[in-house]
Order: structure tokens, then sequence, then C-alpha cells
């Protein structure tokens, strides 16, 4: 079986990356091997003009690796975007939990985060109702089907994550 899997998801400006920077270095301090992948839903370039990486992309190379003594990176064309399991399945063998930032249409356990002042509304609790939603970090109380954790303790979304995926 591969890495465990967890996304999250919110409308945009919630707070997802400031969320998952926190869980990261908490479950790394906790000795986790954690991935993270964040679904961009716009074009992106990792690379940049001048660099000889980026010369050899544009030049027409379809993979494009550049690694140094500590990290590496790759840059890959592809018609469609891989699924998520594949992804996981390629880069992520190596890690204990993949945390997601998106994916909101994804069939792998979510959490949704939920900011009163951005919106009343939830994405997995509204118009539909995604099966695949295990709690929702909020900053007021709601009356839930799934635990309602307290957006602003990182620390008690580590407990929640780490109980849930981590522990068994």
């Amino acid at each position: 079986m591969g890495a465990k899997m967890l996304a999250f998801v919110a409308k945009s400006n919630t707070g997802k990356t400031t969320l998952l920077e926190k869980l990261i270095r908490e479950l790394k301090g906790r000795g986790y091997r954690i991935g993270a992948i964040k679904h961009d839903a716009h074009r992106f370039e990792i690379d940049h003009p001048g660099k000889d990486s980026y010369r050899l992309t544009a030049a027409g190379a379809d993979s494009m690796l550049i690694t140094s003594s500590d990290q590496l990176a790759l840059v890959k064309k592809h018609e469609t975007s891989p699924s998520l399991e594949q992804l996981i399945e390629t880069y992520f063998s190596d890690v204990d939990i993949v945390l997601t930032e998106g994916f909101k249409m994804s069939p792998i356990p979510k959490i949704e985060l939920h900011r009163q002042e951005r919106s009343a509304t939830l994405i997995c609790r509204g118009e539909q109702n995604d099966p695949m939603l295990i709690a929702v970090a909020s900053d007021e109380p709601l009356d839930l089907d799934v635990p309602v954790l307290n957006l602003n303790d990182a620390i008690a979304i580590a407990d929640f994550v780490e109980m849930r995926f981590l522990k068994n």
C-alpha cells in the first residue's frame, strides 16, 4: 500500500497553505515523513528563462530533472494531469502521509477549512454532500455530521490527523 492521503479543501483565501505549513512542521516534529501536493487550477512555471534547466525544457525535453546534493526538481510535460493516485504512487513512496491542498473533487478523505468571514457555506456540506469529508476545521461552531475542529489550533488538527491516519 502507498502513502496515506488527506486533502485540505476550502474556498480561496481561507488559509489552506498557512494551516498546511503549521501541520507539516508539527507532524515532522513528531517524526513523520510528510509529502505535500498543491493543486494549481491555473498554468504555472516552476522554471525561469535564462536558467540552464529552462533552456533544456524550452528546447523540447519532455522531462527535465535538476538535482543537487540535497534536493531535486522534475519538470515533466503531459497532455492531461495525472491522477492523484498516480502522482502518489510515482513520487511519494518514501512518506507516511501526503497532504494535498485543493483536489476538491478527488475521492480521498478531506478536511474542509471554514472561515466565518470568508463564507457562510461549505463546499462538502452544501449543494453536494461529499462522503469523503472526515472533518471541518472552522473558526465558528458548526452543527455537522463530522467532527468540527478549531481552525486556529494546528496542534489539535495534527492530533486528529495522527490518530486517524498515522497511529494504526
